[in-house]
């Protein structure tokens, strides 16, 4: 679709608004931009509740609403060049204010992009413009609005994160931490629409009433939080993910009532060294507190240990979340045995394996098909984004039903 040069506020009157984000966003896919219908909706939305009249408002409004990914800004910039560069000379007021330092100031007049350029006016590139020292404030700032780093890391697996990858994993979870299922308690607090009357309150109030219990005192039972344990594998196989899996108990640990262990060939309670305000502080003492890691597999021998220790009974009425891939060089039968011990304690089984989210995937591994039974759900972990599913799998977790998992996430 083209844009006819002609007055500002003519740039989008008698254009179909969905057509034209329909075809603004096919072109983008064609580019290899991943642009879903919901973003192509929320642009359609965007045009309705705002028309830009400006090319400069029409750029930052596709894409704001269009991109999630820092590496398909160069993608957009081609598509919108294409689309606009003969138009964005001539109808942009901004083109005539004084470009950025080093950049020569464009014409006023319609004319050919750049040579090596991205065909758009200096106003809607993509960086920051600013006023240089000494000179008048008379050219407007236009502010950087890129996609989120951690949306732009979405997909990309946990063996390609770098130090300040996993301190952005690590912020991000901290701000992403789930309201957890809550319990039912026998303590009983006052509410207005409480089931149950409370005698003894009720009676003292009416005591402003000559003695009559016209003012009904009600009470419900009060709810916590239900606690939260992550068993999160450290063996050899799981070495890419064990960094981020301790990322995710950490702010589990601090945020909730969690309890976090590793296991490869033995148990190890992590809970006090993730208390650590700082998160590489955090990550590095649990590293050194597990002597066993990058080991082999045993899975249901610490099931075992779990279930025969003091800490046995932070798994009753917990939601236990299990992140392994499955491997375990126990016998199957043991696994199946110790899992539904655990089971009759905790109130959900989540098992988290970073390779359930591979297309393809069935849990053929002879360990994984016997722990199938007794989890409520298997959840991908491999990436950003299936983290996030992870711990949305963890707030809604009331919702499902103790069935056993017979297809994967």
């Amino acid at each position: 679709m083209t844009v006819v040069p002609g007055p500002v506020p003519r740039l989008l009157r008698g254009v179909d608004r969905a057509a034209f984000a329909a075809a603004l966003t096919r072109r983008l896919r064609e580019r290899g931009v991943p642009v879903d219908l919901t973003a192509t909706g929320v642009f359609v939305r965007a045009l309705a509740t705002r028309t830009p009249t400006t090319p400069t408002a029409l750029y930052w409004t596709a894409r704001i609403a269009v991109v999630r990914r820092h590496a398909d800004l160069a993608a957009f910039d081609a598509v919108f060049a294409e689309l606009f560069a003969d138009a964005a000379l001539g109808t942009d007021p901004h083109a005539r204010h004084r470009p950025p330092a080093g950049r020569p100031a464009a014409s006023a007049a319609p004319g050919p992009p750049e040579p090596g350029g991205s065909g758009l006016p200096w106003a809607i590139r993509p960086t920051v413009v600013g006023v240089a020292d000494g000179d008048a404030p008379d050219g407007p700032g236009v502010p950087q609005r890129l996609p989120s780093a951690a949306a732009g890391l979405a997909d990309t697996p946990f063996e390609d994160l770098d130090a300040a990858r996993y301190a952005l994993l690590a912020d991000w979870l901290a701000a992403a931490l789930p309201a957890l299922p809550t319990r039912r308690t026998r303590r009983r607090a006052v509410r207005r629409r409480g089931t149950r009357t409370a005698l003894r309150e009720t009676m003292a109030r009416s005591r402003r009433t000559g003695w009559e219990p016209i003012d009904l005192v009600r009470t419900s039972p009060v709810r916590r939080p239900r606690r939260l344990v992550l068993l999160c594998d450290v063996s050899r196989s799981m070495q890419a993910e064990a960094t981020a899996y301790l990322h995710l108990g950490r702010a589990f640990v601090r945020g909730t009532d969690a309890e976090v262990f590793a296991f490869a060939t033995r148990l190890t309670r992590l809970t006090p060294a993730l208390r650590r305000r700082s998160a590489t502080d955090a990550t590095a003492q649990a590293t050194a507190a597990v002597a066993d890691r990058f080991g082999g597999t045993r899975i249901a021998a610490n099931l075992h240990a779990l279930l025969a220790s003091r800490h046995a009974d932070l798994l009753r009425g917990a939601v236990v979340v299990i992140a392994s891939d499955g491997w375990d060089s126990c016998p199957a039968a043991d696994l199946a045995a110790e899992l539904a011990r655990v089971r009759r304690r905790a109130y959900r089984i989540l098992w988290v394996n970073p390779r359930a989210g591979v297309p393809g995937f069935e849990p053929r591994v002879a360990a994984m098909a016997a722990a199938l039974p007794y989890c409520d759900r298997l959840v991908p972990g491999g990436t950003f984004a299936a983290l996030r599913g992870v711990v949305d799998e963890i707030a809604g977790c009331a919702a499902l039903s103790r069935r056993p998992v017979t297809t994967t996430a």
